[in-house]
C-alpha cells in the first residue's frame, strides 16, 4: 500500500480519483486496485484556483519499490506501514458492582460502549430524556416559549452536541480518533466523515447516531436509564460508594465515570460540597451574529462560491484587543444554520447555533466571543456559573421575561444606539426576538471588546461587520466554567473510583474532544478494574 499526501485536485475537475491516482504515480489507470481517501481539505487561499487537497491510501498490483524508485525522493508517496493498535488492558481489582457512567453526551455514550465491549455491562444514567422525546420537547419550546428544565437543548440524550452543527474536527491529536469516527459512522453517520477536514454531522442526522450508540450499548449486555438525575454521591474515608438518584434511589458502585455536560449547575454544587476537588477555569461569553450565507461563501471562494463540491463556507476569526489582553474570537460557527435557544434554567436566555446536515438555511452565525478568566468572576470555584447565570438572566429581562431574545443590529451596537429592527437577515431564533440594547447584557469589558473586534472582522470578511447584521444575546455556555480536577490516569484528585470525563468535566471542547475523552476514561478505569 502506498501512501500519497499533499495531493491537490482543482475543485473543477471532474477527472475520476482512480485516473488522477494513476497519473500521479506514472502508471496505467489499470494498476490502481483501490483508492482510500483518508483526507480531504480546501485550500481556498486563491480564489482563482481552488483545490482539495488530499491524503490518499492507495493499492497497486505493479511492484511498488519499482514506483517509488522511480519517484525517487517525492516525500509525498510513501509506502504506508501500518501502525498496530494499542490493546486494551484490563486490571486485576474486583468490582462488586458494574461501574456507572453518568451523562450521555459524547464522553458518556462512548465511556459506556467503550465498557460494554469489554464485559463491563455499565449502567448509564442521564438526567434528561430520550432523544426522540427530548426532539419534541425542544421544538415545543422554540416554538411556544413552554420551557421544560429536564428536557432542552442542554439535558438529554446526545448532550448539548445533539442541538448543534454536529461539528467533529479537534485540535486533540489521538490515535483513537480514527476508531471514534468508525463508532459514528456504523452508528449512521456520513462515511465522508472519516476523511474531511472539517467533519459535521448536522443536528438530523446526528439525533440517529446517538440512538443507535444507545441501543448497542443495550445490546452488549448495558443499561440505560433516561430522567435518572444524580442528586448526590456517597464517599467514605476518599473512597467512592455510591450514587443517590432522583433524591431517593440508592445505587451501590465504586466507579463511576462522570461526564455530567456543561450546564449540570446544580451536579457542580452538590460535588463541590461533597468534597470532590473541583476549580474554577476560563470560558468565554457573547452574542450570536447572522449574516446572509452568500456573503460568507463569497468572502471565502470568490467566483466559486455556490459551486456544489464546495457547500456552505464557514470562517475562523480571531482580534487581540492590546490595551486590555482581551480576546474576542468566533466559536461554534454553523453554516447554513439557525440561532437556537438554549436555555437550562428557568429565567434565563441562552443562544446557540445549530445546522441541519445539508446546511441550507441560507444564513450563517457564529458565536462571537470574549475570554472570561476566573479572577473576572470572584475567589469561589463556582463563582462562575453566577457570572453566566447573572448575564443569562439580564438577556431574559431584555427579551421580555418569555425567553424571547434581545437583537441589535451591528450598526446600533457600534454607534451606541438601539432600538433598530431593519437587519439583513430574517430572525432564526424561536421563541422570538425583540430589539433591545446588548451592552445592557453584557459586562462592559466584553463589549468594548467585541466594539474592537467587529470592524476588524470586516476588514477581513467584507462585510462581516454590516450596519444591518443581526446580533442576538447572549452566548453563555461555550464551556464549563469549572474543572473536575484529576491525576494523570483520569481518576479524581479527591476521590478514588471518581472519573471525571468530558466537557462537562473541564476536559474537553467538542463533541470529537469529548468522545475520546470518554473512551480515554473507560480505558483508564479498565486497566485498573476487571469485569465482575
Amino acid at each position: 500500500m502506498l501512501r500519497i499526501t499533499n495531493f491537490r485536485i482543482p475543485v473543477t475537475d471532474e477527472t475520476p480519483i482512480e485516473r488522477l491516482t494513476a497519473r500521479r504515480l506514472g502508471l496505467p489507470v489499470e494498476s490502481i486496485n483501490e483508492v482510500y481517501v483518508v483526507r480531504r481539505a480546501i485550500d481556498a487561499r486563491r480564489k482563482n484556483n481552488i483545490s482539495f487537497v488530499y491524503s490518499l491510501h492507495v493499492n497497486i498490483n505493479s511492484a511498488e519499490g519499482a514506483v517509488l524508485a522511480r519517484l525517487g525522493n517525492d516525500k509525498d508517496v510513501v509506502q504506508l506501514i501500518e501502525a498496530a493498535g494499542e490493546p486494551v488492558q484490563i486490571g486485576q481489582k474486583s468490582l462488586a458492582h458494574p461501574p456507572v457512567v453518568v451523562g450521555a453526551g459524547p464522553a458518556g455514550l462512548l465511556a459506556a460502549l467503550t465498557l460494554a465491549q469489554q464485559g463491563y455491562r455499565p449502567v448509564l444514567l442521564e438526567r434528561g430524556r430520550d432523544v426522540d422525546r427530548r426532539a419534541l420537547d425542544v421544538r415545543q419550546f422554540w416554538q411556544t416559549g413552554q420551557f421544560d428544565a429536564n428536557s432542552n437543548v442542554q439535558f438529554g440524550e446526545g448532550g448539548a452536541g445533539t442541538f448543534s452543527d454536529g461539528k467533529l474536527t479537534t485540535r486533540v491529536n489521538d490515535p483513537r480518533m480514527q476508531q471514534v469516527l468508525g463508532i459514528l459512522v456504523e452508528a449512521g453517520a456520513p462515511p465522508e466523515i472519516k476523511y474531511q477536514h472539517k467533519p459535521h454531522v448536522g443536528t438530523d442526522l446526528l439525533r440517529q447516531v446517538v440512538k443507535n450508540i444507545r441501543q448497542r450499548i443495550i445490546a452488549l449486555g448495558g443499561t440505560v436509564r433516561f430522567e435518572a438525575t444524580v442528586t448526590d454521591i456517597t464517599i467514605r474515608s476518599g473512597q467512592l460508594e455510591g450514587l443517590i438518584v432522583n433524591g431517593s434511589e440508592e445505587i451501590p458502585c465504586q466507579t463511576v465515570l462522570f461526564g455530567p455536560g456543561h450546564s449540570a449547575r446544580d451536579t457542580y454544587q452538590m460535588l463541590y460540597d461533597r468534597g470532590v476537588a473541583i476549580e474554577a477555569k476560563p470560558f468565554a461569553i457573547g452574542v450570536r451574529i447572522e449574516h446572509p450565507q452568500e456573503l460568507i461563501d463569497r468572502a471565502q471562494y470568490g467566483a466559486l462560491a455556490g459551486h456544489p463540491k464546495l457547500g456552505a463556507a464557514d470562517y475562523a476569526l480571531v482580534y487581540h484587543d492590546k490595551a486590555s489582553g482581551r480576546t474576542a474570537y468566533s466559536f461554534c460557527m454553523c453554516p447554513g444554520g439557525l440561532v437556537v435557544a438554549g436555555a437550562s434554567e428557568e429565567g434565563g436566555v441562552v443562544t446557540n447555533g445549530m445546522s441541519l446536515h445539508a446546511r441550507a438555511s441560507g444564513i450563517a452565525n457564529s458565536a462571537v466571543v470574549v475570554n472570561v478568566n476566573p479572577a473576572d468572576c470572584g475567589d469561589h470555584p463556582l463563582s462562575g456559573i453566577e457570572f453566566q447565570r447573572r448575564y443569562e438572566r439580564l438577556a431574559f429581562a431584555a427579551g421580555g421575561k418569555n425567553y424571547f431574545a434581545p437583537v441589535q443590529s451591528v450598526g446600533d451596537f457600534l454607534s451606541g444606539k438601539s432600538g433598530s429592527t431593519q437587519f439583513s437577515t430574517e430572525a432564526t431564533y424561536g421563541p422570538g426576538v425583540v430589539a433591545a440594547d446588548l451592552r445592557r447584557c453584557l459586562p462592559e469589558f466584553v463589549t468594548d471588546t467585541l466594539a474592537g473586534a467587529l470592524p476588524e472582522f470586516g476588514r477581513k470578511i467584507r462585510g462581516f461587520d454590516d450596519p444591518g447584521a443581526r446580533m442576538t444575546g447572549v452566548e453563555t455556555r461555550t464551556s464549563a466554567p469549572v474543572r473536575l480536577v484529576r491525576n494523570d490516569n483520569c481518576e479524581s484528585a479527591s476521590t478514588r473510583g471518581f472519573y471525571p470525563i468530558g466537557e462537562g468535566a473541564g476536559y474537553a471542547g467538542g463533541i470529537m474532544s469529548a468522545a475520546l475523552d470518554g473512551v480515554n476514561g473507560a480505558l483508564a478505569l479498565m486497566k485498573e478494574y476487571k469485569p465482575s
